[in-house]
């Protein structure tokens, strides 16, 4: 019986550990780095052990501090979450010899899926789909097997996951670099460069099968899961169940994932996935030894706790009539709600989130890693949390993640949320016609147009709820309204950035109401009610209440058409604060990992100057312009700031 449990993961899934844990009664104990020695999860554990450090190959992916944690402690037991060591055979290993409980499948089973290479046979000698491949080795001619398999091809890591080492090539010509590039991301995530090549199936799904087994020999499958809304090879939206699949190819997904896990002998939760073919062929894609990111949406249609799951198969128990007479009960379907610029490419963010709140709604559930103060940083995932929503259909589950996701407030880093809720309210999405290739399809969802008049409305919001902060805080005639003056002078101004926009805000305070000027948007403001965080005003005829939350210069303003972020441009710049013409800055903090050119080259209009590595993924720097390099102040292994300048392109003149 598991009576204490260390938790050798972090953030959101450490929380969603620690809850099953509780309601069980189970202590826990937390690991932590630097970086999280104030994170909720930390404070939410009954104990909680510093791992030196802040990097992941110093902290969470220490097998050996962790288990000397845990002994430390006195815990019977390491859940390993998802990600970091989760898969990692050596740990569970080293967990036996320790006397300590892995909730998770044997070593054995982790090392059988450990290789997607070993696992496609493996898989394939059970009778399980597989698709076309081949491992990259030293003397591999990559033209002649990438021929023989077909274009396009998939370069793919044999060893990790989420996306990572991954890369789409459709043509000779890109191959060799695809393939360098895939090791290099591959070594950063996995700590194994190994590649292979696969067939690429044009516009497939990507459904999984959640699959849990006991130490008795008994395996059943929890139904699927449609992943197939993704950037980057990563997950962005999840829902259960797919619609795409009816009961006779449930039923044969259903099989080939219970054969995939009775091959390696499963036990505890893991997932199967599959890719499938638009004419519903399906081919298996690799097994998940592990909990996955996505598992509430299984647990909200079966009403299954699969933590609870995992740590009864760990006690040495058998599956539950409730597992064993498992049914789908209406449609859950999963956001991530990422530290994102999506427009800029879904450039991971970092910063501190100075306001984290998600509407308590009805069939909504949220599990989250974050709280007002928490910093996001450069060493780990950009995901905040997840909101799941569960509905008695699709359409009900669609609506109630939109609104719960649409009046969200996340302030202080840019995030994904809009780029979800644009997903969710889409027609062809809510008509179910979804692939892998989605989001390609629809660049309207992620560089979307801002509404210039709800800007309009919002900067207008900022400016009056400051005049009321500066009243507020006035200790001179307070009553008096901002501006006054005896005889009628000037507008006040104010300018705010937003985006790559400055606005210039006009406005004077007169006998009928508040005269504001956007740009060239003049505003009829009626009625207003202003405080320093709420303005209620009437503008043609509507009244709408928004909410304003300044930090510093960062104004954040929500309301019903959305949320808006303000920067104050300074009236009086510091000198030499602004990067001169030709500069490229750093998009994010990373590391350096590559310089492609020298001062004085000369390079052309998106060619890669350097690649930045940052949350284990390559971010590509490439020239604005036809030009010639003039500076370079990059340097491979250095770590820069969001901000820096790397390097500077000045411009050819034609």
């Amino acid at each position: 019986m598991i009576t204490k449990l260390l938790i050798a993961n972090r953030g959101e899934i450490a929380l969603r550990v620690m809850r099953t844990a509780r309601e069980l009664d189970v202590a826990t104990v937390a690991v932590f780095s630097d970086p999280d020695a104030d994170a909720p999860f930390v404070h939410a554990a009954d104990e909680a052990v510093a791992l030196p450090g802040s990097s992941p190959a110093d902290t969470y992916l220490r097998g050996d501090l962790v288990i000397a944690a845990a002994l430390a402690t006195g815990a019977q037991a390491v859940h390993p979450g998802y990600g970091f060591l989760s898969e990692n055979a050596g740990f569970a290993r080293d967990c036996a010899a320790a006397g300590l409980v892995f909730v998770g499948p044997t070593p054995e089973a982790i090392d059988a899926m450990g290789s997607k290479t070993a696992a496609k046979e493996l898989m394939a000698a059970a009778g399980v789909p597989v698709l076309p491949g081949v491992v990259v080795e030293e003397g591999t001619d990559l033209a002649a097997e990438a021929a023989r398999i077909g274009y396009p091809v998939l370069v793919k890591a044999a060893f990790g996951g989420g996306g990572r080492g991954m890369r789409i090539v459709t043509a000779p010509a890109g191959l060799v670099e695809a393939v360098d590039s895939a090791r290099r991301e591959a070594v950063s995530a996995f700590g194994d460069g190994t590649v292979f090549l696969e067939r690429y199936v044009e516009r497939p799904r990507h459904v999984e099968v959640q699959v849990v087994g006991d130490t008795h020999g008994t395996v059943v499958h929890l139904f699927e899961r449609e992943c197939s809304i993704q950037r980057r090879y990563q997950k962005v939206l999840e829902e259960a169940p797919s619609p795409a699949v009816d009961d006779a190819l449930r039923a044969q997904l259903g099989k080939a994932a219970v054969a995939a896990a009775q091959a390696i002998g499963y036990v505890g939760a893991g997932t199967v996935e599959f890719v499938l073919a638009p004419d519903g062929d399906f081919f298996v894609l690799e097994v998940n030894t592990r909990l996955q990111v996505e598992h509430p949406v299984t647990e909200l249609v079966t009403g299954l706790d699969l933590v609870r799951v995992q740590l009864q198969v760990a006690e040495g128990l058998p599956l539950p009539p409730e597992v064993l007479d498992a049914r789908v009960t209406g449609h859950a379907i999963e956001a991530r709600l990422n530290a994102e610029d999506v427009p800029a490419g879904y450039l991971p963010v970092t910063g501190t989130v100075h306001r984290f709140a998600v509407p308590d709604l009805p069939g909504v559930r949220v599990d989250s890693g974050v709280a007002d103060g928490s910093v996001v940083g450069v060493h780990y995932d950009s995901m905040l949390g997840k909101v799941i929503a569960h509905g008695a259909t699709r359409d009900e589950a669609c609506r109630r993640l939109a609104r719960a996701l649409a009046e969200t407030r996340v302030h202080g880093i840019v995030t994904n949320r809009d780029l979800l809720v644009a997903v969710l309210r889409e027609p062809e999405f809510r008509a179910g016609e979804i692939d892998t290739g989605y989001l390609d399809r629809h660049p309207e969802l992620t560089s979307p147009v801002p509404d210039s008049e709800v800007v309009a409305l919002h900067a207008a919001a900022v400016v009056l709820a400051d005049a009321a902060a500066r009243r507020a805080a006035a200790r001179v005639q307070r009553p008096v309204p901002s501006g006054w003056r005896n005889v009628p002078s000037v507008d006040q101004v104010t300018v705010l950035a937003h985006g790559d926009d400055e606005l210039e805000v006009r406005y004077r305070r007169t006998r009928d109401g508040w005269r504001v000027r956007v740009g060239d948007t003049a505003l009829d403001v009626g009625a207003v009610q202003v405080t320093s965080e709420r303005v209620l005003l009437t503008v043609g005829g509507v009244r709408r209440s928004l909410a304003v939350h300044r930090v510093g210069e960062e104004v954040f303003v929500d309301g019903p058409a959305g949320s808006t972020t303000f920067t104050e441009v300074p009236r009086f710049p510091v000198p030499g604060s602004q990067a001169g013409e030709g500069s490229l800055l750093a998009p994010m903090p990373g590391t350096v990992v590559r310089v492609a050119v020298a001062e004085g080259d000369t390079v052309t209009a998106g060619q890669t100057v350097l690649v930045l590595e940052a949350m284990k993924m390559e971010h590509v720097v490439a020239a604005p312009t036809d030009g010639v390099v003039g500076e370079l102040h990059a340097v491979a292994g250095e770590t820069v700031d969001t901000g820096a300048v790397l390097a500077v392109v000045t411009a050819v003149e034609s």
